[in-house]
């Protein structure tokens, strides 16, 4: 797997790159999550970063690639909407 260091901004990893794992379609994932471990033994704190575009080209607007901005939220959770599914208003 081929992997490419992605700036991190914002929360605890400002400032930072990391090496990510990128896919087939050479992006990194859109949720990275770090789990940090606590020293009295509770589970760890998750700190989740959001995949956004890194900027864009002066002359053609082209994409520059990626990098990672703190949500303080937490990952955002999506339920699946087929076409064929009814409205989420009617009962």
């Amino acid at each position: 797997m081929r992997s490419e260091n992605t700036p991190f901004v914002g929360g605890p990893m400002d400032g930072r790159a990391l090496p990510v794992l990128v896919g087939p379609t050479g992006h990194p994932p859109k949720w990275y999550t770090i789990p940090v471990p606590q020293d009295d033994g509770s589970p760890p704190t998750v700190h989740a970063y959001r995949r956004v575009p890194a900027g864009y080209t002066k002359r053609l607007g082209l994409q520059r690639g990626w990098k990672y901005e703190y949500a303080p939220e937490g990952v955002e959770r999506r339920e699946l909407r087929w076409p064929w599914s009814k409205p989420k208003g009617t009962p």
